[in-house]
């Protein structure tokens, strides 16, 4: 059950490298870097509101079911991107229809993996989260051979076979398992959830991964501009991504999320700050920004799991994660506004770093007990 889940996260997870798309989305429809920032933006928007809503459908579906759909609504995205002639159509499929499928098969997995591991359920998200960096990690040269030989059309599709032949696999798997999705309680209290203390982690957690989605976004630009390869550092970020979820997800089942959810953001900060003056260590800085991110987003579940037990968890973070969408709306059309603006990233780093700090001050009076 954990391998299919992790097999969809993976190939979801190529979201997160669309930064190798920008320049070519450029020239192909001869537009500003923000309007193509958009795309991604647009899909990590929808991407939350699947999460947000996710849990109201992931007991009334059977697992292998659920995974079918996901790679339908998946499939049917990238290749209305592939064969689209215009943003419109690039945004309905790739940033509406694979955003939803991307939102509901992540949120699913991560809820999925725990219930099937609950002495570990903090190394199972943190295992689902790392493959879906894992995806980022493998796409990035993919799609670079794909651009290559077919532009960005063949890249979508490319991507529509793969996405539609892993989710059935991945169903098949579910299915031959028995595995069920199976509720821990009855009744959720979703109107007694402290909604005070969520509003405070929902700023600790969208301030702390506004950096990393920034990064991830531009980060073949943000090297282009340092002459270093996109590829690489798209891939080095995600590369480094998976470290961080693998081992904070290790980490949270043993040591305080809170020191967990301080430390990472202060770390990414630092690293932001130093790639302004420092251009010449781009890569090895995005990826210590990649780290500090799959940290965050490997912990932040495995903490509200604990603060929020039973069903009030998966609704506790599905509202929570609505502040990863508005980051993934705001931070990467706001670094390709300000790179528009002067044709250079630095200050879109010093208001990423600033969030930063504001995320570490923000989790340690928010998250005291987990």
């Amino acid at each position: 059950m954990l391998f299919a889940a992790s097999m969809v996260s993976m190939v979801l997870g190529s979201i997160h490298a669309f930064s190798v798309f920008l320049v070519p989305l450029e020239a192909e429809f001869g537009t500003s870097r923000a309007t193509v920032s958009l795309i991604y933006s647009f899909g990590l928007v929808f991407l939350t509101i699947a999460v947000l809503f996710g849990p109201a459908v992931y007991s009334r579906l059977r697992p292998a079911t659920f995974y079918i759909w996901v790679s339908v609504l998946g499939s049917i995205g990238a290749g209305l991107a592939g064969i689209a002639g215009g943003l419109e159509l690039v945004w309905i499929g790739y940033s509406l229809f694979f955003g939803v499928a991307n939102g509901l098969g992540y949120g699913f997995g991560l809820q999925f993996a725990a219930r099937a591991n609950p002495d570990r359920s903090g190394l199972a998200m943190g295992v689902v989260t790392a493959a879906y960096a894992l995806g980022a990690v493998l796409a990035p040269y993919g799609f670079e051979v794909a651009l290559a030989f077919g532009g960005f059309s063949l890249a979508m599709l490319a991507l529509c076979s793969i996405v539609f032949l892993v989710g059935i696999g991945a169903a098949v798997l579910v299915a031959r398992s028995g595995a069920r999705y199976v509720d821990t309680q009855t009744d959720t209290g979703v109107s007694n959830l402290p909604w005070l203390r969520i509003a405070a982690i929902w700023l600790a957690y969208g301030s702390g991964v506004a950096a990393g989605l920034m990064a991830i976004g531009h980060a073949a630009g943000i090297a282009a501009t340092a002459g270093f390869s996109g590829w690489k550092a798209a891939a080095t970020i995600a590369g480094c991504n998976l470290v961080g979820s693998l081992l904070s997800g290790w980490l949270s089942d043993r040591i305080s999320h809170r020191r967990i959810l301080m430390i990472l953001p202060l770390l990414s900060a630092i690293a932001l700050l130093t790639l302004s003056v420092l251009p010449r260590e781009t890569i090895a800085l995005l990826g210590v920004v990649g780290f500090a991110y799959g940290g965050m987003i490997a912990t932040y579940p495995a903490a509200i799991a604990r603060l929020f037990p039973g069903e009030d968890g998966p609704y506790a973070y599905g509202r929570i994660f609505t502040a990863w969408g508005v980051a993934g709306l705001l931070a990467p059309w706001l670094a390709g506004q300000i790179y528009d603006w002067g044709g250079s990233y630095t200050p879109a780093l010093w208001v990423a770093a600033g969030l930063g700090v504001l995320s570490a001050f923000v989790a340690q009076k928010a998250i005291l007990s987990a």
